[in-house]
């Protein structure tokens, strides 16, 4: 009789919530989808020299993007956290608005933004559903920066060049950002779980343009502000250990 009830508590803990209880030391990795939503804006574009001017009325638009997340959590109690966020790099379309519609799209760019975020998990330890908030910190910086014929085109001619005798590059500049981050995690059993976050990340940057002749030789500088302030939800798969 004595060795059926031992077995029947034991029973009892595995299937109990304790089971499942976040700690100290954990950690828990994760994979899915990465969604980026720019709420955009921009200032017209500038030209810095040989004569500043402005190109009133033009504008730019950056598409939404997605991709593979990948992030990993270390717990350093069963509320407090720590979470890198990081993933392939998703691409970007950088459209003509205003008088630079017409154009289409401007060229396209690679984002590069791993985060770190310091996290606080509600309910208890042993809670299935836990919903969190996050503060952190991403890097951005951006690679691969193409511009199109059509603004290529668009640029001499603004410069009075004759056409395709000119080449104009791009370069975004990197910066910090502040992530603010919400969400929620649930657990099944005691190391596969599914976590929803969306995150917030104030971001600014600004495009300079150089414009060349075929020969190299320098014929204007401009540049861009942009504001894309992206809203990024996160999808994961999870698995803890």
């Amino acid at each position: 009789m004595r060795k059926s009830l031992h077995l029947l508590a034991a029973l009892a803990a595995l299937g109990s919530g304790s089971a499942i209880a976040q700690k100290a030391g954990d950690w828990q990795v994760g994979a899915g989808w990465l969604h980026f939503a720019p709420q955009d804006s921009s200032k017209p574009l500038t030209l810095t020299s040989p004569v500043p001017s402005v190109l009133f009325g033009s504008g730019a638009g950056v598409s939404n993007s997605d991709t593979l997340g990948l992030n990993a959590v270390y717990f350093f109690d069963s509320h407090w956290a720590i979470e890198g966020v990081f993933g392939i790099p998703p691409r970007f379309k950088l459209n003509g608005t205003g008088t630079l519609a017409p154009v289409g799209q401007l060229g396209d760019a690679r984002q590069w933004s791993p985060t770190l975020i310091g996290r606080y998990s509600f309910n208890d330890s042993d809670a299935k559903l836990r919903p969190f908030i996050g503060l952190g910190l991403s890097y951005v910086w951006y690679s691969s920066v193409n511009l199109t014929p059509g603004l290529q085109g668009a640029l001499g001619s603004q410069l009075r060049q004759p056409p395709l005798s000119t080449v104009t590059t791009a370069k975004l500049d990197s910066s910090f950002a502040p992530v603010f981050n919400a969400g929620v995690a649930y657990q099944f059993d005691p190391h596969w779980g599914v976590s929803f976050s969306v995150s917030y990340i104030p971001l600014r940057t600004k495009a300079k343009l150089t414009t060349t002749s075929f020969s190299g030789f320098p014929i204007a500088t401009s540049e861009a502000s942009l504001k894309l302030n992206p809203i990024v939800p996160f999808l994961a798969l999870t698995y803890r250990f």
